[in-house]
């Protein structure tokens, strides 16, 4: 059987995209989304995306790591379900979503798409870092020097370790670059591995170093391995909303496999 797929990519972040209107695409074969995310034996891709259709808005979004297994919210992925819609001509440049961890609003101009993520009412500050949830769970911590950091190490063992264990968080390193701009890397649970970019990760980044006091501002530029992207908010009471996380995505290529 041939599946048409589409590749997209945010900040290095990518994704093979399905169509999934008509329910043609089997979402119990685990197996087979690991082989389409799968860099040497398929398509290659940080997770999978399935665009359904939605009874009362845009559409739908159902996520897959690469390993084959349904996760929580991505935030890049989001983004480019948004551009991804907008080449099948199911939005214009406006769209309301449903994806794992409830509605989504987003706008999309040229190649740059603003997705609008979840309101944050809880950031757990520890002794060496911090943890909160952006639709997905988030562990930030500062290194002085992220350049040569073995990311994927010091990740693997942050994120099976106490008091994360088997259900796992992201991890995130960053450095401070100015009051506005910090650098990150991130550690991804189910891709296993460092990914490019993580749109959750900086959107917890960016809500971190300002419960932190490392920045006034609300909206800061986040610089990771695949380029910039940037997230504002509205701080309200102590909840942080109106959450906003901006970048480009990008089609790749179309295909079949």
């Amino acid at each position: 059987m041939q599946q048409t797929f589409y590749k997209y990519q945010g900040t290095g972040n990518d994704f093979v995209m399905i169509d999934n209107r008509q329910q043609t695409f089997d979402k119990t074969d685990t197996k087979r989304v690991a082989f389409l995310c799968d860099r040497r034996f398929g398509v290659g891709a940080d997770g999978l995306i399935l665009l359904e259709n939605h009874p009362e808005h845009d559409f739908k979004m159902v996520y897959y790591n690469a390993d084959g297994n349904e996760s929580t919210m991505c935030g890049n992925g989001g983004r480019c379900l948004v551009a991804f819609a907008k080449q099948l001509g199911v939005i214009n440049d406006k769209a309301v979503f449903e994806a794992i961890d409830g509605m989504h609003h987003a706008t999309i101009n040229g190649d740059i798409v603003k997705l609008q993520m979840l309101d944050v009412d809880t950031v757990e500050t520890f002794k060496n870092h911090v943890f909160l949830n952006t639709g997905s769970p988030h562990h930030v911590q500062f290194e002085k020097s992220i350049a040569d950091f073995d990311i994927k190490s010091k990740g693997a063992a942050i994120r099976y370790g106490e008091p994360y264990n088997e259900a796992g968080s992201n991890v995130n390193f960053v450095k401070k670059e100015s009051d506005a701009a910090f650098r990150v890397r991130t550690y991804e649970r189910g891709v296993e591995d460092e990914t490019l970019s993580c749109g959750t990760g900086v959107t917890a980044v960016a809500i971190a170093m300002h419960h932190l006091g490392e920045t006034d501002k609300n909206e800061v530029t986040l610089n990771v391995e695949g380029g910039t992207l940037k997230v504002c908010f509205e701080v309200q009471n102590g909840t942080y909303k109106n959450v906003w996380l901006i970048g480009p995505a990008k089609l790749v290529f179309k295909g079949s496999i």
